[in-house]
């Protein structure tokens, strides 16, 4: 999955595991980028009477690079606090919540939003704001969308903050990929019928009707770009911002001494971060995920290799013998994938794709790489850019964008043209996909901020 338990230690703590990252801009105020970062990540809807919550000792934050150093420019930090309104029942709610202020709801959240600036200088945005409450079911929640709309906050600074619990929009078969690698269950038409995957059967969307909670937020573009324009349509260098999401606990140390244990309370410590959908999924072996999770992107040089020889890319000629042949050759040449390097580490530079680029410049960081300057699509191409579609992944993200496949045919050799002309990937890299698009989602997307949809209900979905 894009980040969900990606990393053991992460994997048991999950109010603290980013899950997924967007970055795009805004199709209902192209002049503004919005921003979505999911937590505590697989929520089956039927999870009382203790449902789902952010982490009252979790720092959330997400940050924005505006000038290529992998270190914040801006960071919007978001702090909860859980409120127990009466302590003599185990009900979440003891009748119908109608509003967010319902005498009804029993354990509310809060949140505060803070902005801090790359020189360390904090703001607070906003406090207690309310979040709305988890999906029961409609008994307890006649009217959830409308309680949904009201927990959408308008900040007198100009952002647009959501928190809260939503549907997972993430699509991904991940019994059969990681079944060996295996996609099911298309025939490449052009290969004289030879199938190109494993067994026949229909992809499944192993994360649909689960739900994640949450953070989003839609910041006007002159407050997130370097040269501070309101809007701006062009290559130029200075629409492109980095973004990633991460997450920090208090360093706590139990002292031993004559009069018993002391407590001693240290600095917010990071647990979990997240640029770019895979990277820790797939690229960071097993053994450097944790270490991965704990460091900023400024330190990700110590990953490369990891990119620059993927061991996926050395996977696919033996799981599928015959159709990988020239990206077997590649791999034999042991030439660091320059291709994969400039996607996820520093950006696409000018002169690579007509008409785009969102290079950060030569520091290696993973990073979601978003060009403010392009506009939203009429029509978009779940396969982003190496279909066609500037708009879309790698050039940040967005919700419908297949990144699963988009890797893939990455991976396997589509996008190596772009440094090496004389390569010619093979025909099984452009048809590589999971068969699987944000339709097989079943919640659905809304037209407008915060864009996840309605979360399942525990009625409803009761598995």
């Amino acid at each position: 999955m894009s980040s969900h338990r990606e990393a053991p230690e992460i994997s048991k703590d999950p109010v603290a595991d980013s899950s997924d990252l967007y970055a795009f801009v805004s199709p209902d105020d192209p002049d503004t980028v919005t921003l979505i970062a999911n937590y505590v990540p697989l929520q089956l809807p039927a999870s009382g009477p203790n449902f789902f919550e952010f982490g009252d000792d979790v720092l959330y934050e997400i940050h924005i690079d505006a000038n290529g150093d992998a270190r914040p420019d801006v960071t919007y930090q978001f702090r909860f606090r859980t409120e127990l309104r009466n302590d003599r029942t185990f009900l979440y709610n003891t009748g119908p919540i109608e509003s967010l202020d319902s005498e009804n709801w029993n354990r509310r959240q809060f949140y505060s939003v803070t902005k801090v600036d790359a020189h360390g200088k904090s703001t607070v945005l906003a406090k207690s704001l309310p979040c709305p409450p988890c999906n029961v079911g409609p008994l307890s929640i006649p009217d959830y969308e409308k309680l949904a709309e009201d927990a959408v906050h308008k900040l007198k600074s100009g952002e647009k903050v959501f928190a809260g619990q939503r549907a997972d929009a993430f699509f991904v078969d991940l019994g059969s990929i990681f079944d060996l690698g295996t996609l099911r269950p298309f025939q490449d038409k052009h290969l004289v019928g030879q199938n190109l995957f494993n067994y026949a059967g229909k992809a499944v969307n192993a994360t649909d009707k689960t739900n994640v909670h949450s953070i989003a937020i839609q910041i006007p573009l002159h407050m997130v770009r370097r040269d501070g324009k309101k809007r701006v349509r062009g290559r130029d260098a200075g629409a492109v911002i980095g973004v990633w999401t991460s997450a920090s606990r208090r360093q706590v140390e139990v002292r031993n001494n004559s009069a018993g244990n002391d407590v001693v309370v240290g600095p917010q410590v990071q647990v979990s971060r997240l640029g770019n959908p895979l990277f820790n999924e797939v690229i960071v072996p097993m053994a450097e995920k944790d270490k991965w999770n704990s460091l900023p992107p400024s330190e990700d040089k110590r990953f490369a290799e990891f990119v620059a020889t993927p061991e996926l890319g050395a996977l696919l000629p033996v799981l599928y013998p015959g159709l990988f042949d020239n990206l077997a050759a590649l791999n034999k040449t042991k030439e660091p994938r320059a291709d994969l390097l400039a996607i996820l580490l520093t950006g696409i530079p000018d002169g690579l794709i007509d008409g785009f680029q969102n290079n950060t410049g030569t520091l290696q960081a993973d990073m979601l790489r978003l060009n403010t300057a392009i506009p939203p699509a009429k029509k978009e191409n779940k396969f982003g850019v190496v279909g066609g579609d500037l708009a879309g992944f790698p050039n940040g993200r967005r919700i419908a964008d297949d990144v699963v496949s988009i890797s893939l045919r990455a991976i396997a050799g589509a996008t190596v043209p772009l440094v090496n002309a004389d390569f010619e990937p093979d025909a099984a890299a452009a048809l590589v996909e999971q068969g699987l698009s944000i339709k097989d989602a079943s919640a659905g997307l809304l037209k407008k901020f915060p864009f996840l949809g309605t979360p399942f209900d525990g009625f409803g979905n009761p598995s």
